[in-house]
């Protein structure tokens, strides 16, 4: 069955729901927490969870988030480098262009990125080298999701889930006859410029329309000293050295430049623009929102210096020439578009259930690999995604969520390095979650089954993974004090993915040969977590240990075999431990010349290793701490801070490891017409001290580092 087919059936149950007007974020309904996002149209605050049923969902799941001035100080290209000030928080950092988060160690599937609690249904999750289609521009929040109610979401999300909240369908009607946001800036480090904007419109009270576009244009990274680690420029150099004794000078001189290439990292622009309107009747008995949206990058991908793509071990003079031939075709670069299709609705329905909630989504994605001017490969992803939820309500303090998940893709490559056959995923999911307030005691529970289909016909290949996957957290807090202890216990299991399963072949972009495994069986751990919290007026404070245990984990490493002149990297499946820590405190300390004084932190720790001898799990991010101190109030905050990761020295077979570094940021922000002015002024400087950094959950790492000094200026409107 294609996904046209599955489309027109699932529209025909959306149609069959009845008049399923309203919000997967219901504002009505459970009380929902105070999360610190202010609401751009009214002069209150306006509360937006993901999940307003769980009225303790930051208790039990661990949330932290990103809105307001702090999200857009750290606004990058990509999501996964917009997010890594927060605890537990990574990225995969493959270059500017294609980022995608790390949580607690995890990455690939394990970690779902969510636009709005649906999948971003696009082909990020498959490759490290595929962009996520997110313009952090246009985001208005940003959350990071853990714990039992992460089931909502998907049972492969062991790490958590992100969730980047925009307002492509409004959820409120303006109380202006129009409102205006926009934000642009620049950053030095790759003259990155950018600039975004949006309207709302209410046309009638009850009736809003939204408009939205971005822009954002980078030259490549500049990065201090050696653009290649220390181990790879010395084997460049040490096969340079041979190539000269056997009399290759051309092959030798084309190394040692390799080698040492400094200032700017080659092939690392990129240009992204975004554009999508929405529309959405709000009525007190029930909402119903749709969206179009159009996601368009060209990025490009910094080659692996010593592959087959440039350089082979060949020694004869025709192979040589084959080589140069196949270098000639030029940098890698990939252009990707995708257009996608929202719905979100839902109904008060009152009774025991108070509440239907609807959220859809539909999208054709495309994305060219080019060599030079030639096309490579073309993949293709055309997907739909759709949730319904029955809210139950409160019944002296037992409340929960009751839904449905459906899930199908079609997945194509073509193209000489297609490294995946044209394969096609459909999944059904059942999930619950259920809470209960017995006084100082919360109680959580969460269940959820999966069904997956995994079908490739050129290869006569149909499988299916029954998963199932668990959760319950239990949490003391009395009412009438600051602190929080809790522990959750939880089962995962994991379907393994297309990509895992059927790779076989070269990736240009990744520049590996990668090799799956038909024959793996489903993922499943078993996970524990312990944590204390500590929310006064002035001080904050968590704690968090945590550990997965893993049946038949899968993961992908380099092996000492070549193919077509480059490095395999393969899947396997074996035993795993994971275990580490995230902590964060802020504390006011002072009150100065009308200024608030907040010294904050977060430290975040992860260890993993293949059982029985097998060794780490490969990039693992080392130990990190990073600390701060803030001078607020209402119309000008001032902060610098001080980043410290450790080296990475605990790494598998055929992996290097990763220096430590220490960087330096500072930032500004000015409020000219005060915190409710609606004009915000930003600076900053990042890596003030211009070191080398690299992170060790990059695929990239040894030849992409971090981004030099970068001075970053912005302005954002909010009218």
């Amino acid at each position: 069955m294609n996904v046209s087919h599955r489309k027109f059936l699932i529209s025909a149950a959306i149609l069959a729901l009845p008049a399923t007007p309203a919000l997967a974020q219901q504002e009505n309904g459970a009380q929902q927490r105070t999360s610190g996002l202010s609401d751009d149209f009214h002069d209150d605050d306006m509360i937006i969870v993901t999940a307003p049923y769980v009225d303790q969902l930051d208790l039990l799941a661990g949330t932290s988030a990103l809105s307001g001035d702090e999200l857009a100080e750290d606004l990058r290209g990509q999501i996964g480098d917009s997010l890594t000030s927060l605890p537990g928080v990574s990225s995969t950092s493959f270059s500017p262009g294609s980022s995608r988060p790390v949580l607690r160690g995890f990455q690939g599937p394990r970690v779902r990125v969510l636009t709005d609690g649906i999948g971003s249904l696009d082909a990020s999750n498959t490759s490290v080298d595929h962009a996520v289609t997110i313009d952090p521009l246009t985001a208005q929040r940003v959350e990071i999701l853990r714990g039992p109610a992460v089931l909502l979401f998907g049972g492969d999300a062991i790490g958590g889930a992100v969730n980047v909240i925009d307002k492509r369908i409004p959820r409120d009607i303006p109380d202006d006859a129009i409102h205006l946001d926009a934000i642009g800036g620049y950053g030095s480090a790759a003259d990155d410029w950018s600039l975004a904007g949006s309207v709302d419109v209410p046309l009638t009270p009850k009736l809003v329309i939204h408009a939205d576009g971005s822009y954002r244009d980078t030259g490549d990274v500049r990065v201090p000293g050696y653009v290649l680690s220390p181990d790879l420029r010395a084997d460049l150099l040490a096969d340079a050295a041979e190539e000269t004794e056997e009399g290759h000078l051309d092959e030798a001189e084309e190394l040692t430049e390799a080698a040492n290439q400094s200032g700017r990292v080659a092939n690392t622009a990129s240009r992204t623009q975004t554009a999508g309107a929405g529309i959405a009747f709000i009525d007190d008995g029930g909402n119903l929102g749709f969206s179009v949206s159009y996601y368009d990058t060209d990025y490009g991908v910094p080659s692996r210096p010593g592959t087959g793509h440039a350089h082979g071990e060949e020694e004869e003079g025709e192979d040589h020439e084959e080589e140069e031939g196949h270098e000639e075709e030029g940098p890698v670069t990939i252009g990707l578009e995708q257009i996608r299709v929202d719905l979100r609705g839902g109904v008060n329905i009152g009774g025991f259930f108070e509440a239907l909630n609807f959220r859809a989504g539909y999208s054709d994605y495309e994305h060219t690999e080019f060599e030079g001017d030639e096309v490579g490969t073309v993949f293709s992803v055309s997907g739909i995604e759709a949730r319904a939820e029955l809210v139950q309500a409160d019944h002296d303090g037992w409340r929960g969520v009751i839904g449905t998940q459906v899930l199908a893709r079609d997945f194509n490559a073509i193209g000489a390095e297609a490294f995946v056959p044209k394969n096609s995923i459909e999944s059904w999911a059942f999930f619950t979650v259920q809470e209960a307030d017995l006084g100082d005691i919360e109680l959580e529970g969460a269940l959820r089954f999966d069904q997956t289909t995994v079908t490739a016909n050129s290869i006569n290949f149909d499988l299916s993974f029954n998963t199932v996957s668990g959760a319950v957290g239990l949490a003391y807090a009395p009412d009438d004090a600051a602190f929080k202890i809790g522990a959750n216990i939880s089962r995962s299991e994991r379907a393994p993915s297309a990509e895992e399963l059927l790779s076989d072949g070269p990736h240009i972009a990744t520049q590996a040969y990668e090799i799956g495994n038909p024959d793996f069986t489903t993922e499943k751990s078993w996970g524990g977590e312990l944590y204390a919290r500590w929310d006064s007026d002035n001080v904050q404070l968590s704690a968090t240990v945590y550990t997965n245990f893993f049946k038949d984990y899968i993961f992908e490493a380099e092996t000492a075999a070549e193919e077509d002149g480059l490095p395999v990297f393969q899947y396997f499946q074996r035993d795993a431990t994971y275990y580490g820590f995230e902590a964060s405190a802020s504390a006011v300390i002072a009150h100065v010349g009308g200024f608030d004084l907040i010294a904050d932190g977060v430290a975040d720790y992860v260890r993993a290793k293949i059982d029985n001898g097998g060794g780490a799990v490969p990039r693992i991010p080392p130990l990190r701490l990073l600390g701060g101190i803030k001078a607020h109030s209402d119309n000008l905050d001032l902060r610098a801070e001080v980043e410290w990761s450790d080296s990475q020295k605990k790494v598998t077979a055929f992996e290097t490891p990763t220096d430590g570094f220490t960087m330096v940021n500072a930032t500004a922000a000015w409020r000219p017409f005060g915190k409710d002015g609606g004009v915000t002024l930003l600076a900053s400087a990042n890596n003030i001290f211009d070191v080398q950094a690299r992170r060790h959950a990059s695929f990239t790492k040894d030849y992409v580092p971090l981004s030099g000094r970068d001075i970053r200026v912005s302005a954002k409107f909010s009218f």
